[in-house]
């Protein structure tokens, strides 16, 4: 390397230069998401980093900011995609040593090419399937796209479909790649191909809790005659506890009538502090003393115990809800509320 001027760095060494370069404070955010060997590793090289340049660094967050942008443009839609635009702004050799370096790494999912697609385009293409292809698709879209899509079927469609993506586990490969094939040729589009898990309880949990509360209500109504503990699984996970900082002030103090003492000190004692300061600030000075003094002197208490007694309200939340008493914003936090 002598006579060049520059060190070449390898992955580690970049990234350990990168945090350093960002701080401690954001260093430890990203530290979060790392795995504990990766930790190790990085925190290794940060402990061996001796200086920096102004342009290694300069180099360094280029690098990162263009597989960062790759990344953008490959979520938005898919490599075919990425790549046109990086082509466009930083030419084809740039662009394509962008792309190949994160290609080996990706995971696209599969029906990644429906992203861009109008949900109403979607449906009507799939609209005549049988009810099982309908939900392998839906499992595997963005749950904002896939609540419009469920919303538009007819209310017996929509519990059907409901019903098929809660039950859904992992799906074969020659299955999924089944339907890919004649969705792709409907749409006439590309797409690279990857298999991946989805469906299940939490995705149909997230898709109805975008739809409009008639749809949520004729297919929940509907799953409690024909799978009652499904139907209770779906509506436990439908409104969770740490939910309650989205409604209004009015709407939690109408709550807090209802709640008994009890149910409300187990319930905060694992509780965040945002959900906390909301329940406190919705009571008066007298009785948010009194609430503290008996959740400092509650002592340990069991997990489970926590965690039903923050059901329980968030049943009574559901119940108000139904009887019209409290309004529970629906579609991602954009319903007009009048």
């Amino acid at each position: 390397m002598a006579g060049t001027g520059k060190k070449t760095l390898n992955g580690r060494q970049k990234a350990a230069h990168l945090l350093i370069s960002l701080g401690p404070e954001k260093s430890a955010k990203i530290f979060k998401h790392l795995k504990e060997d990766e930790l190790e590793r990085v925190t290794l090289e940060i402990a061996n980093v001796r200086q920096t340049t102004s342009d290694q660094l300069w180099d360094i967050m280029r690098e990162f900011y263009e597989l960062c942008l790759a990344n953008q443009y490959i979520q938005q839609g898919g490599i075919a995609y990425a790549q046109e635009v990086l082509v466009k702004a930083l030419g084809h050799e740039k662009a394509m040593a962008i792309i190949n370096r994160i290609s080996s790494s990706l995971q696209v999912r599969p029906f990644d090419f429906v992203r861009k697609t109008e949900p109403a385009q979607v449906l009507s293409f799939i609209q005549g399937e049988h009810p099982q292809t309908m939900a392998l698709i839906l499992a595997y879209l963005d749950s904002a796209k896939s609540s419009v899509i469920l919303s538009a079927l007819p209310p017996d469609r929509q519990v059907d479909v409901a019903r098929r993506i809660a039950l859904m586990n992992n799906t074969s490969p020659e299955v999924i790649k089944e339907v890919e094939r004649v969705l792709e040729r409907k749409l006439s589009s590309v797409v690279p191909q990857e298999v991946t898990s989805a469906g299940g309880v939490k995705s149909v949990v997230e898709i109805l809790n975008r739809v409009d509360r008639g749809t949520e209500k004729t297919i929940l109504e509907a799953l409690e005659v024909q799978d009652p503990e499904l139907a209770e699984e779906i509506k436990k996970l439908m409104f969770v506890f740490e939910d309650l900082v989205t409604l209004d002030d009015r709407s939690v103090q109408r709550i807090l009538r209802e709640v008994e003492n009890q149910d409300l000190v187990l319930a905060l004692k694992g509780a965040s502090q945002e959900v906390t300061d909301k329940i406190f600030n919705n009571m008066s000075r007298r009785a948010s003393d009194m609430l503290r003094e008996d959740i400092q002197y509650l002592g340990p208490v069991r997990l489970r115990d926590v965690e039903e007694a923050q059901q329980r309200i968030v049943n009574i939340i559901r119940k108000l809800e139904d009887t019209g008493e409290i309004v529970v914003a629906r579609g991602g936090g954009d319903e007009i509320i009048v």
